[in-house]
């Protein structure tokens, strides 16, 4: 499943990142953080350890641990790993496959977070592969899209401007992806008939079926 979440910030939340991170100095050559193979394909800027780094990253896991989209698709066990990448023109990430293992974790999903205005850079669009081709995924500043991190995705070539994005992973209580799914429709179909009759005997039906499956299926 791969899933657009809008609005994770609002337009002040965005521009306090923006501000935060706003500074070229913060960042470093990304190849550190890469894997042996993804290293050769990975051309862009992370941001290093530096006390507004460190503000807006906490900033950024303790508005995904209170989505209730986010925390509904992932279900996240940990959040495994979140960092800050900058391209610059000419920047890219060639097709690669995330770590399977970062710091000896699971990592089941992978997010992107765009904070730079689409219309502020050219090029820099998220690009995965799936069974129907390639998607392509460019976003307003302040929305999120999570996907599979089995899948193999790269970063089109920044041509003007600069792309900033919150990137990271997620081991995720639920390790199949088709029964994450699941559980994310049961979870969306209980709000829907919450909102039109309530706590229903319905309601308690549905609730009792994702709850036991979740209860089965979960990892602890």
């Amino acid at each position: 499943m791969m899933l657009r979440i809008a609005r994770l910030f609002d337009a002040p939340g965005v521009a306090a990142l923006q501000d935060a991170l706003g500074d070229p100095a913060l960042f470093v050559d990304g190849r550190q953080t890469a894997g042996w193979h993804a290293r050769a394909v990975k051309r862009n800027l992370q941001a290093r350890r530096a006390l507004p780094v460190d503000t807006a990253l906490k900033t950024i896991e303790r508005a995904l641990l209170a989505n209730e989209v986010f925390i509904a698709a992932a279900p996240p066990k940990t959040i495994v790993r979140l960092m800050i990448s900058r391209y610059e023109p000419g920047m890219a990430y060639g097709s690669h496959v995330d770590d399977a293992l970062m710091g000896g974790v699971r990592t089941d999903l992978a997010f992107t977070l765009f904070l730079a205005d689409p219309e502020s850079y050219g090029g820099g669009e998220l690009v995965i592969d799936d069974a129907s081709g390639e998607r392509e995924v460019k976003l307003p500043a302040g929305e999120l899209f999570l996907y599979p991190a089995t899948t193999l995705h790269r970063v089109a070539p920044v041509t003007d401007g600069v792309r900033l994005a919150a990137v990271g992973w997620v081991r995720s209580f639920v390790r199949d992806p088709a029964r994450r799914e699941i559980l994310f429709d049961l979870e969306s179909a209980l709000r829907a008939v919450h909102d039109q009759g309530g706590k229903s005997p319905l309601f308690d039906s549905l609730a009792k079926t994702r709850t036991n499956l979740l209860r089965m299926w979960a990892e602890d």
